[in-house]
């Protein structure tokens, strides 16, 4: 029987892998992806990058090891404290890591695209699964995007909604990563703690949208249901025992030596690189960066509610969770004022173009079910345009990026994550560092993988 097209080609990449290095070269400019491997250092963009950083370690004598004992390591795609699917190619130098290769697309979800093929109207349940631990500013994001299109306004009540469960999710989303950032550097308590606590948000998430993750509760429009009854001593119980809860977390953390030492000026980035590498969040405001968009661009009336942004100066690892510590406090701070202010009236737009009909009228009008079964077979049209809209996310700003040729789908979405700028300046935060340290810089950057590989 005759090759196929693909037998022979696999023939022809056996034979060329046999003869060696010109195989691995045509390989590698075969491939989309390019190279996996850390290029040589002759060649690589990065190495300008990394050189001249310097890391001062009073514990660690600078010895002179031969090139030759330079040796190459993987940590990952399979590693519990890369946070996901992340592969980090190290070179190192006896215990001095001297070169990182983050290495991505293991996840290869292509939800960008998936989403150019979904209705407005499912865009929600979408963007929602990119960044798991704060779905809900994934879906707030999109929802902004797609009424600056439309040109609604939600009421004050739906923004009010919005907000409150946005800053609950930076809270659970905070909580999540002072327990894993404990566990990854020993702190083992703080595993058991961090989730404690954050059960009561996820309690009351699962309440208000039936869901713990991954909601599609907001959407272009408002929200998809009012708050359930007695909401208000769910959030009273969140907002009494939280905050005495970080008191012991800081109790356990902030003068232990241990923690110091694995801390303290370790994965240290300036206010320069956090500019250069798109750094936003919680890392740049580490870093001395005064820089919050419920601040400089406010959403959903987020401001006529007093908060402070928490800044630090060092850019180290424990600033980083200085600053996240305080976080929690302030968005707590936040939803006592919308619990104290919420305003009566609807969760949602009246716009019949957008908001389908009560379900009760279902059961009343045959046009209210037509009405129904339209927006969410065929979903609602939106103009012709582009738009980006930008939120403050629990690992930064959060931005969904829209073309519409007027149709119910969009023609193009894209969206600008964190986690991805993140990840792309741990080598400027590890070069020169100890291998002991990898862990504790990554766990303090917060990466989540499906934020990076959307």
């Amino acid at each position: 029987m005759s090759d196929t097209p693909s037998d022979s080609r696999r023939r022809r990449v056996h034979e060329m892998w046999v003869a060696g290095t010109e195989e691995r070269d045509w390989v590698a400019g075969a491939t989309d992806e390019g190279a996996q491997e850390m290029l040589p250092s002759d060649l690589d963009p990065a190495a300008d990058i990394q050189s001249g950083v310097a890391v001062i370690d009073d514990f660690v004598e600078e010895v002179p090891v031969d090139p030759e004992e330079r040796q190459f390591i993987n940590m990952g795609p399979q590693h519990p404290s890369t946070h996901g699917v992340l592969r980090l190619h190290l070179e190192l130098e006896a215990e001095t890591i001297r070169r990182v290769k983050p290495i991505i697309g293991y996840l290869h979800t292509g939800m960008e695209k998936t989403g150019e093929s979904l209705t407005y109207m499912q865009g929600s349940t979408n963007v929602t699964r990119m960044d798991y631990l704060s779905p809900l500013f994934n879906e707030l994001a999109f929802s902004l995007a797609v009424e600056s299109l439309l040109g609604v306004q939600p009421p004050p009540r739906a923004d009010a909604i919005r907000v409150l469960m946005t800053e609950l999710n930076r809270v659970a989303s905070h909580l999540l990563w002072v327990a894993t950032q404990g566990m990854d550097i020993g702190a083992l308590s703080m595993m058991l703690y961090g989730w404690r606590e954050r059960e009561k948000v996820l309690a009351f998430f699962e309440k208000t949208t039936g869901l713990r993750m991954n909601h599609n509760y907001i959407r272009p429009g408002g929200v998809a249901a009012d708050l359930p009854d007695g909401w208000e001593d769910d959030v009273e119980v969140i907002l009494d025992e939280v905050p005495k809860a970080v008191g012991e977390y800081e109790d356990l953390l902030n003068e232990n030596p241990i923690f110091l030492d694995r801390t303290v000026g370790v994965g240290v980035i300036r206010p320069e690189e956090c500019d250069a590498y798109g750094i936003t969040g919680p890392i740049a405001r580490g870093s001395g960066i005064d820089w919050d968009l419920r601040k400089v661009f406010p959403y959903c009336g987020i401001d006529r509610y007093e908060f402070d942004v928490p800044i630090a100066v060092h850019g180290d690892v424990y600033d980083r969770y200085i600053v996240r510590i305080a976080e929690i406090r302030e968005s707590l701070r936040i939803v006592k004022q919308v619990l104290e202010t919420m305003p009566p009236g609807d969760y949602r737009v009246e716009d019949r173009k957008v908001t389908p009909p009560p379900r009760k009228r279902i059961d009343e009008s045959m046009e209210a079910l037509i009405h129904h079964f339209k927006l969410f077979t065929e979903g609602f049209k939106v103009p012709d345009g582009e738009v980006y809209r930008a939120v403050e996310g629990p690992r930064g700003e959060l931005g969904v990026y829209l073309v519409s040729k007027g149709g119910a789908r969009p023609w193009r979405i894209h969206v600008r994550a964190p986690s991805f700028a993140a990840v792309q300046a741990l080598p400027v935060m590890m070069t020169d560092s100890l291998i002991a340290d990898i862990i504790s810089t990554l766990a303090s950057i917060d990466p989540v993988l499906g934020d990076v590989d959307r």
